[in-house]
């Protein structure tokens, strides 16, 4: 597609427009192809921001509504920035009878983030699921892949501050 089209974006440097493009290149013309393309271009970048998205919809001939649409549509793309480390808390019924609502309040309030948002020096992504499968360790946390149980509000913190 070349480099005079590149829209300017801090967290996209040249050599990843480079990987980009190899990948929109190869799918051109391929129906079907906007899953993986989306998919390859978020392993390169970390996310897909708009302005991706705008570059893939006009690399594979598609409405950018058509592509922001399945990057939108499914769990495994992310439109923002992720964390470093991504803290996964259970909200399922026997860790917040247990209190993760206090961990979730605390993880809150000293990292400044907000559930389902990321840091603002991008070390941590907070996220609430559903169930973690391990009610009985509740409240359960997980980062990155380190699981977590009985976790309490007040070791939260000291917990985190592990990761970089």
């Amino acid at each position: 597609m070349g480099t005079d089209f590149h829209p300017n974006h801090p967290d996209i440097t040249a050599d990843m427009w480079e990987r980009i493009d190899a990948v929109v290149t190869a799918n051109q013309g391929v129906p079907g192809s906007v899953i993986g393309v989306l998919r390859e271009c978020q392993e390169i970048v970390g996310y897909l921001p708009v302005e991706l998205i705008d570059y893939i919809s006009i690399g594979l001939n598609l409405s950018r509504s058509e592509v922001f649409g399945v990057a939108s549509f499914y769990a495994l793309f992310s439109l923002y920035p992720k964390g470093r480390n991504l803290v996964k808390v259970c909200m399922g019924t026997a860790c917040y009878v247990k209190g993760i609502k206090e961990v979730i309040s605390r993880i809150e309030n000293h990292f400044q983030v907000k559930q389902g948002d990321t840091t603002s020096d991008r070390r941590f992504s907070l996220e609430p699921v559903r169930c973690l499968g391990a009610c009985g360790l509740a409240p359960v946390m997980v980062v990155n892949s380190d699981t977590y149980g009985d976790v309490k509000s007040d070791k939260v913190v000291h917990i985190l501050n592990k990761y970089e």
